[in-house]
């Protein structure tokens, strides 16, 4: 064991003070860090009431939402007539078509109708004096046949007694309505309903060996079209699923990121030069272009494009030209600190061998800028995609009108998905070919 004396304690503090003599901020800091971070924490939950908040939250609703995206429900309405007769309905643009007969629905010899929500576990069967409910291992009759719905027996926990109505909830399955004329149900099925065929196509309910078959080789359908062509203008002209004008409205959300990005960095590029202070050494103008962009950027891009749609109504041009001015300032800005940051030795000894201006910033500048312009011009690009599609649910074009028009119906939510897949996919593949594409142009391997 070596021992250290006082000579050879003192000479290593003195060589080391930086470990023997430690400031408060040096032996306390990450503490107070911590603590400053709990106690704003406590404060944010204060400030915004939290407890209040999820309390009052209907989670409920976050189900039944997340079940519509990948999902759909058909709503056959039973309507009892004076004589006993039931007359089945289906809404005006029901998924199963004009004439449905779907094989869930049968047609008892006594004249009530039985119909299966889900498997026999849960079933439903309509006459003209009583509903019978089937769910959870018991059944429960309704009474249809006096002034109101009664319930006979005890009532169940899944379902609801109304003054005039009598509701039973199924779950995911569906629900179904009981009044005293009329029994509404509704049924839910897994999956997008119609997304490739519509009900108004002529491919519509044939199994895909038929559809395939009379594509390739069936007699035409349409004596002056053939079946390929015919089966495109169907899918392309869904009434349901508009799949025309959602690829159309992302394409426009494509090229308004696109033409946006392209002309903010291009107005970005020699303002930048006029901005860097080792470039132009001028403090007004390095000041006004700077503080020129701060005030690009700080105007949101959705500001901009409610300005905008204001001069030039709706549409992509009003989107282009709210990325264009917030590109302007964000790449102005990067660029400008990029120039700033890079060695001015290459400069000065091209500068030193009597060299123009041009020339100059073509050989000692952009070596050094061109991977930072890159990089920044991509990520931007990549970012205004996702951006694009916010703005325009503001009224600036592209599929982010169209998103915003499905849910505000809220009943829409298979679109909703439909078209937040899409949105998702195109990001996902900018995002590799803005990666691949900056790796490239700077000599860098992917990994």
């Amino acid at each position: 064991m070596t021992v250290i004396d006082a000579n050879r304690m003192n000479e290593i503090e003195a060589r080391y003070p930086e470990y023997f003599h430690r400031s408060f901020r040096q032996r306390f800091g990450g503490l107070m860090i911590l603590i400053a971070t709990l106690l704003y924490s406590l404060y944010a939950v204060w400030f915004f009431d939290l407890p209040k908040l999820f309390a009052e939250a209907h989670w409920e609703r976050v189900g039944i939402y997340l079940s519509q995206w990948v999902s759909y429900d058909v709503q056959p309405e039973f309507r009892i007539a004076d004589d006993g007769s039931i007359d089945i309905r289906y809404p005006r643009f029901s998924p199963l078509g004009d004439n449905p007969h779907p094989d869930w629905l049968v047609n008892n010899p006594d004249g009530s109708i039985a119909v299966s929500i889900s498997g026999t576990s849960r079933t439903v069967t309509v006459s003209k004096s009583q509903t019978i409910v089937t769910a959870h291992g018991i059944s429960v009759p309704v009474d249809v046949s006096s002034g109101a719905p009664k319930v006979v027996g005890p009532v169940p926990g899944w379902m609801t007694v109304y003054d005039d109505n009598v509701l039973a909830d199924l779950g995911f399955a569906g629900n179904v309505s009981i009044s005293v004329d009329r029994v509404k149900i509704h049924k839910r099925f897994i999956g997008w309903a119609n997304f490739i065929f519509d009900t108004q196509s002529s491919f519509f309910d044939k199994p895909v060996g038929e559809v395939v078959g009379l594509i390739v080789s069936g007699p035409r359908i349409k004596p002056g079209q053939s079946n390929l062509s015919l089966a495109f203008d169907d899918i392309w002209n869904n009434s349901e699923w508009q799949h025309g004008d959602v690829w159309t409205k992302l394409f426009q959300t494509i090229v308004m990121a696109f033409l946006g990005t392209l002309l903010g960095s291009l107005a970005a590029f020699p303002l930048a030069f006029l901005a860097a202070r080792n470039i132009t050494p001028n403090r007004l103008l390095n000041q006004i272009l700077k503080r020129f962009f701060d005030f690009l950027r700080s105007v949101d891009m959705l500001i901009w494009a409610l300005f905008l749609t204001r001069a030039f109504g709706p549409g992509p041009l009003a989107g282009c030209g709210a990325i264009f001015l917030t590109e302007t300032g964000t790449l102005g800005k990067l660029y400008s600190e990029g120039l700033e940051n890079i060695d001015n030795k290459p400069r000065e000894g091209i500068k030193s061998t009597g060299a123009q201006p041009v020339l100059v910033h073509r050989y000692g500048i952009m070596p050094q800028i061109v991977p930072v312009i890159v990089s920044q011009t991509l990520y931007q690009w990549e970012s205004n995609v996702r951006g694009a599609t916010i703005i325009g649910a503001v009224g600036a074009g592209g599929i982010g009108l169209k998103l915003w028009e499905a849910m505000r119906t809220n009943a829409n939510w298979e679109n909703v998905a439909y078209m937040v897949i899409l949105i998702l996919i195109v990001v996902f593949i900018f995002d590799a070919a803005s990666n691949a594409l900056r790796h490239r142009l700077m000599g860098t391997k992917t990994h």
